[in-house]
């Protein structure tokens, strides 16, 4: 199992899980329910603690233990790829697997998180300061401001 990702705090008790349900903001899809809940006084992470902080849950109705563990697995994957890199910062985010989270297809669960950001007004473009790692190390399939890949074999002239 991989290590859990250090941008991305835990909600671990029970009433951090019904302050996110107790504002009612949510967004309903095929695969997931997202509930959200903005950080105040009384519930926010420690110092030092990341920014966005996530809960999962799935309950009996979705399946038996080996059909929850499945969805929750998913739902976990599909947050380290959206929430890091597009959550806005100062939430904290509840997903809640439904029937269909663990037969879902892939693109489709992700899109129904991308979609429940943007319409809870949370999506943000990922950091513009970040740049891809081809780019960043000049790699060979980096592409260069001119438009040329950057390996010396294209769009010159033969010759010299």
């Amino acid at each position: 199992m991989a290590a859990p990702d250090p941008r991305v705090g835990r909600l671990k008790r029970r009433p951090e899980f019904l302050a996110v349900a107790g504002t009612r903001r949510k967004h309903v899809a095929p695969g997931l329910i997202l509930q959200v809940r903005r950080h105040d006084e009384r519930q926010r992470p420690a110092p030092g603690e990341p920014p966005i902080r996530l809960g999962l849950t799935a309950s009996r109705k979705v399946g038996n233990a080996v059909v929850r563990n499945r969805a929750r697995r998913r739902l976990r994957e599909a947050a380290r790829q959206i929430l890091t890199a597009h959550a806005a910062p100062g939430h904290d985010f509840v997903l809640v697997a439904r029937a269909a989270t663990a037969e879902r297809p892939w693109t489709e669960l992700l899109g129904d998180l991308i979609a429940a950001l943007k319409r809870l007004g949370l999506w943000r473009d990922a950091s513009k300061n970040e740049v891809p790692k081809n780019e960043a190390n000049g790699g060979p399939n980096a592409v260069k401001p001119n438009g040329g890949t950057g390996n010396g074999s294209g769009g010159g002239e033969a010759g010299a």
